[in-house]
């Protein structure tokens, strides 16, 4: 747990500041497309709780099945259109945002540090490990946070 202690607690920050954050922004700034073909700030925190979502899935699967464990890839753009996020209460978006992470939360805490290391083939001959994509998650969860923030 010593390798990926700073990415968990980076991610126990989001899980408690990003509900304050995000409530304290209107519905207009929330729901404005800032370009065309751009994610509103709704769509964004859609998109991280498909990324969530999937991600959930990769951390407790990379754990048992045989390795190198496949991950499974999602399209982002059909996930946010068809989710549709746009035009759902944005309580609805953060509660299941905030519900997923802490889900991922709990179970990266319970990871032996052995299993950090099962091999995950990401396509492309692309071949890293359950580490990895446990910090990238993070890495592309603060990349969009900070795109939301930066939006304002």
């Amino acid at each position: 747990m010593k390798t990926i202690k700073p990415t968990l607690e980076s991610l126990n920050h989001w899980i408690t500041e990003l509900p304050s954050k995000i409530d304290a922004l209107s519905e207009l700034a929330l729901s404005e497309r800032t370009q065309p073909n751009k994610w509103s700030i709704k769509e964004i925190l859609g998109h991280l709780s498909d990324s969530a979502l999937n991600n959930l899935h990769r951390f407790v699967s990379a754990q048992y099945e045989v390795q190198p464990y496949t991950a499974v890839k999602y399209a982002q753009n059909h996930w946010v259109e068809l989710m549709d996020y746009q035009n759902l209460p944005i309580e609805h978006i953060l509660n299941l945002w905030l519900s997923l992470n802490k889900q991922i939360a709990t179970v990266i805490a319970k990871i032996p540090e052995d299993k950090l290391q099962n091999s995950c083939d990401l396509g492309e001959e692309r071949i890293v490990t359950l580490e990895w994509i446990i910090k990238d998650y993070v890495d592309h969860l603060e990349h969009h946070l900070k795109q939301i923030f930066r939006i304002l």
